[in-house]
């Protein structure tokens, strides 16, 4: 089977190699010919992404996976994957990407291909948007939603793992789509009723962690004004088998979690609860300031250095990281900066606008990222300080051990 993957970005490029890998002949589209130059070398420009580390210079070689810049490469394809990056600025999704994207696809598609839609967007769109754009040449192209549900650093092993939801604008779209993830998934794949019931599918499972995670972040609250540790709560709670509530943290980042919720929100009637876990998880970093400043006091003047940058350990991506609000209110409040992270190097965190940290001791360290390496960090190197804990997921003993203040959330 040819299967065509559209865009070959952090979620693009390992699927375009997965599929490749299990047998089908890929060929990958993207704008940026730069990154095709590297992807056609045998080079991955993502970083970090078991599978495609060890196997794309191999489908490369053999040609089984085909980079290229343009669209005419798709017209035999049966099977047309979808990864455009939908963005969303402020809430308010940005289509002209996708557009742009979808008109292309319309003019090299075959007849009786499918186009399935793996882009998360809002509910409505295939059917509404898409569908009449890719069917103006061919009435017999297949239109489907199925959400990737992977995540940077371990796309394959999510592929092999998760549920495939599969839902078409029509019984026939969605059959074809099943047929073809049920060739190259071991994972169960899962048929719902309609296009629009896999995009609010997606846009559910991504709001409920959202809204999960701020009641955490109050739950943290809660147990600061009752002087109990939220992790024990929430440990006891959890062996109620109903009771999943998640952790609290000093923000929420990515390209999911902090922006899906707004795709909801948009292509629905609207709703307070989703509103009011946005506003809270927003919030966090801020919160974290306000701590900050009740333990070390003005923080005009004051050295604060932040552990890491990027928004999930061991993922060298920064999309929608707490560590900005982090330096930019820290900075406003005339404190000196300094971020680590053992994921990117000066020059990256430069680029990033932040300051990189070479061991000046400061009179504050704030955990941001829940890298493995902080879990060993050699506290005794530094003079007492104050620790901030914002994942809960340092040792208090080890810390408080080498005679700094250990500070956590809700603990």
């Amino acid at each position: 089977m040819k299967v065509a993957v559209i865009a070959l970005g952090k979620m693009g490029l390992p699927v375009a190699a997965y599929y490749a890998h299990r047998g089908a002949t890929v060929v990958g589209v993207d704008t940026d010919s730069a990154k095709i130059d590297q992807i056609r070398r045998g080079v991955s420009p993502i970083g970090r992404e078991p599978g495609v580390d060890e196997h794309l210079s191999r489908l490369i070689e053999q040609e089984v996976l085909v980079a290229s810049g343009s669209y005419e490469v798709i017209e035999d394809a049966e099977i047309v994957i979808v990864l455009v990056p939908l963005v969303t600025e402020k809430g308010v999704p940005n289509f002209t990407h996708l557009d742009s994207a979808v008109e292309e696809i319309s003019v090299h598609v075959s007849e009786g291909a499918t186009v399935i839609f793996e882009t998360t967007v809002p509910v409505g769109i295939t059917r509404n948007r898409y569908a009449p754009i890719l069917r103006k040449v061919h009435p017999s192209v297949g239109v489907v939603f199925s959400p990737e549900r992977v995540s940077s650093g371990r796309t394959w092993r999510d592929l092999d793992t998760y549920p495939k939801i599969v839902g078409g604008v029509d019984a026939a779209s969605a059959e074809a789509a099943r047929r073809f993830y049920s060739t190259y998934l071991p994972a169960e794949v899962k048929v719902v009723g309609s296009s629009e019931a896999a995009e609010m599918t997606k846009l559910a499972e991504t709001t409920y962690r959202d809204i999960n995670i701020a009641f955490a972040n109050e739950l943290a609250r809660f147990s600061d004004e009752w002087d109990v540790d939220v992790l024990e709560v929430i440990d006891a709670a959890n062996s109620q088998p109903y009771s999943h509530v998640h952790q609290p943290g000093v923000g929420v980042g990515g390209h999911c979690i902090p922006h899906y919720p707004y795709l909801l929100e948009a292509s629905t009637s609207g709703s307070p609860l989703i509103r009011a876990a946005r506003i809270v998880n927003e919030a966090m970093p801020q919160v974290v300031l306000g701590i900050t400043k009740e333990h070390v006091g003005d923080l005009e003047g004051k050295d604060v250095v932040l552990l890491g940058a990027a928004y999930r350990p061991g993922v060298p991506e920064v999309t929608s990281s707490p560590v900005f609000a982090l330096d930019t209110g820290l900075r406003t409040s005339g404190s000196r900066v300094w971020v680590d992270d053992p994921l990117f190097d000066d020059v990256a965190l430069e680029r990033f606008g932040l300051r990189p940290w070479h061991g000046e001791a400061p009179d504050a360290f704030i955990l941001v990222t829940g890298h493995e390496i902080y879990q060993t960090f050699d506290w005794s190197r530094y003079h007492p300080a104050v620790v901030i804990d914002g994942r809960n997921s340092l040792d208090r003993h080890t810390v408080e051990a080498a005679g700094h203040r250990y500070v956590g959330l809700g603990r």
